[in-house]
């Protein structure tokens, strides 16, 4: 069943399955060690668990069978990141808890809800109170270049993706303190090259992930985008919403000082 409540579950979850890279990153931060049993292919880290844990296929490649035969007692899956079809499917057989994370104060709720879940309350809301203390010091307003505060993050390439308002990554663009060109769009919009100059972008972000671009792809787009400075962010720390959020913290305090050097050497 797709659990309604975190108070649905009469039981401690033994035999936890894991198909969200960043809550899995999560799980392990909780001491979910030997519950945790299986994991996706994408679940990087820890490196351990990437390396010793069963894998079921990718975030929405699921191996179904895999499953069935680990004979899970709790499955921590997301409505983005997976595929619907797949998740009901599991959820006729083994409860599900289905996260919806879409901006900060959502990651935090999602941390809150899978501590009581597993009975890792007082871990979770630790770790709460220190991505809250830790997001605090990004100082506000920002120290970047106000001339380059107009942003555009891509995500893929062929077609060049970016981000609209309504998504998590938005909301740590904002709380970077930059202002993303496409809040406008809703969820994942194709774009060009010629969207890009015509919402007066300024600065061109280009995650590691799910697309890992390059410096040689910075060199391709700055041939036809020569006004505009283009740099290559870490996409962890603009998407993953779990313990990961205390280094995207950081990141984030770091990311002016780094942008504003950029345009210098430039």
């Amino acid at each position: 069943m797709i659990l309604s409540s975190v108070n649905t579950l009469s039981y401690i979850p033994r035999r936890i399955v894991s198909l969200v890279p960043s809550q899995t990153e999560l799980l392990y931060h909780l001491g979910l060690i030997e519950e945790t049993i299986g994991i996706t292919k994408f679940c990087i880290h820890p490196k351990e668990w990437n390396l010793n844990k069963i894998k079921v296929g990718g975030t929405k490649t699921i191996d179904i069978q895999l499953i069935r035969e680990l004979n899970p007692d709790l499955i921590i899956a997301n409505k983005e990141e997976n595929t619907k079809e797949q998740i009901e499917i599991l959820g006729l057989e083994f409860p599900v808890w289905l996260t919806d994370v879409n901006n900060l104060k959502e990651a935090l709720e999602m941390i809150s809800d899978i501590g009581k879940l597993t009975h890792k309350e007082p871990i979770a809301q630790t770790l709460i109170h220190q991505i809250q203390h830790e997001f605090a010091t990004i100082p506000f307003p920002s120290a970047i270049n106000p001339l380059l505060l107009n942003c555009c993050y891509l995500i893929w390439k062929s077609p060049y993706m970016t981000v609209g308002a309504d998504t998590f990554i938005h909301d740590m663009i904002k709380l970077a303190g930059l202002k993303n060109c496409f809040a406008h769009k809703k969820r994942y919009p194709e774009l060009t090259i010629a969207d890009i100059i015509e919402q007066d972008c300024k600065l061109l972000l280009l995650s590691s992930e799910p697309y890992p671009f390059k410096q040689k792809h910075i060199d391709e787009l700055q041939a036809q985008l020569p006004g505009i400075t283009i740099i290559l962010v870490n996409g962890e720390m603009f998407s993953w919403y779990g313990s990961r959020l205390l280094s995207a913290a950081t990141y984030l305090k770091n990311l002016p000082s780094e942008i504003n050097n950029f345009t210098i050497s430039e």
